[in-house]
């Protein structure tokens, strides 16, 4: 008997680090009577490999909105980006490179030097 498949928030990971720094910048943002943003994370055409991944902070769900809870903080992916981030995993990278947010992706056949930019195959 096989296996019905895993929610969409089952599928895309939010690491702790990442939920940490969220939550920090979501804390100096000023209040808003939208509510709390949450973190939209997007696949779109482009960069150098095909694809790149696009980080902005967002007040309004969209009806069809996967929501993704992460602690005390939300990040929001479209459905669309939702088939390219089946089991990837949000993450917050602080290094001597720089601090950014990254996507894991085991989907990504591969990606650029900074991280943002992947291709499937």
């Amino acid at each position: 008997m096989s296996m019905p498949p895993a929610p969409a928030t089952e599928s895309f990971r939010v690491s702790d680090a990442a939920a940490r720094r969220l939550r920090e910048i979501l804390d100096e943002q000023p209040a808003s009577p939208a509510g709390e943003p949450a973190l939209r994370v997007s696949v779109e055409a482009g960069g150098c490999n095909g694809f790149q991944y696009k980080f902005a902070l967002d007040s309004e769900n969209q009806p069809d909105d996967i929501v993704i809870p992460a602690g005390t903080v939300r990040v929001v992916v479209d459905p669309a980006s939702m088939d390219l981030l089946g089991g990837a995993e949000l993450h917050f990278d602080d290094s001597l490179m720089g601090a950014h947010f990254t996507v894991r992706n085991p989907n990504a056949a591969s990606s650029c030097g900074c991280g943002t930019s992947f291709s499937v195959e």
